[in-house]
């Protein structure tokens, strides 16, 4: 692999990394800015956080990651995170109470300024806990595992109106797409799962199923490919047996 492509490989795994922290402690783009400011930890602007999110900041500087590493590092400490240091900044103090987990290594040890920026140049992989990428190939077979999931197995029709109410996002056109996945009509591409799978999960809690600590989003993940794997063995059977087997049991019932 060439370093172009090494780096392009990192950036993408860094922007799950921080999407990952953000979605499973709840955080609005303002909580790792506003920590780093008011703890004197470095630098980084909301756009930063967005941009980094995205995929869409090419070149962060140093004070980025020394930021980002610090602030980690803080919340990690021995006796958690403390409110202390935070007097007079509420919003800060409510946001590390609902979560306030760290990045921690696959050793459990907290990563810090060098670390993250090994991640982002694609010297080292993330933790595997905040590695969610999905592949091209696995798209389809997850699209269908999703619609299984969240139907219990009954057709879209009857489930429908229950599964777009606790689908979280307003906007119409990502509403239509996520309808059609559900009823079959199409599937999600590999970066489409990507962008939507926090609110995807999200749906999850909206159904009552569980809440967020119970499932996290990378259990959700691995849940959905171990259904599309069973899903794929299954439709290894004959499509006129199983008919046959529907209508026998139908008749005998």
């Amino acid at each position: 692999m060439g370093y172009q492509a090494e780096i392009e490989s990192g950036r993408e795994a860094f922007s799950y990394l921080i999407r990952a922290w953000h979605e499973r402690n709840g955080w609005s783009h303002r909580v790792l800015p506003g920590l780093a400011e008011v703890l004197d930890l470095g630098r980084i602007h909301n756009s930063q956080v967005s941009m980094l999110r995205n995929r869409k900041l090419a070149s962060p500087g140093p004070e980025v990651f020394l930021a980002l590493g610090r602030i980690n590092q803080w919340m990690a400490a021995p006796g958690g995170v403390q409110a202390g240091p935070l007097a007079g900044h509420p919003d800060l103090i409510e946001a590390l109470g609902q979560g306030g987990r760290p990045l921690l290594s696959d050793k459990g040890v907290p990563l810090g300024p060098g670390d993250l920026l090994e991640i982002f140049v694609g010297l080292v992989p993330p933790p595997r806990a905040f590695d969610l990428r999905i592949a091209e190939e696995e798209a389809a077979g997850l699209s269908f595992a999703l619609a299984d999931l969240l139907c219990a197995g009954r057709p879209w029709r009857l489930c429908r109106d229950q599964v777009l109410a606790a689908y979280p996002v307003a906007k119409a056109q990502r509403r239509e797409r996520f309808a059609a996945v559900m009823s079959g009509q199409r599937d999600y591409s590999a970066s489409e799962l990507d962008a939507e799978l926090m609110d995807l999960h999200r749906t999850l809690e909206g159904l009552g199923v569980a809440a967020e600590q119970e499932i996290s989003a990378d259990r959700f993940l691995d849940v959905l490919r171990q259904k599309a794997r069973l899903q794929q063995q299954e439709g290894l059977e004959d499509l006129a047996a199983a008919i046959r087997q529907e209508l026998v049991a139908e008749g005998s019932g």
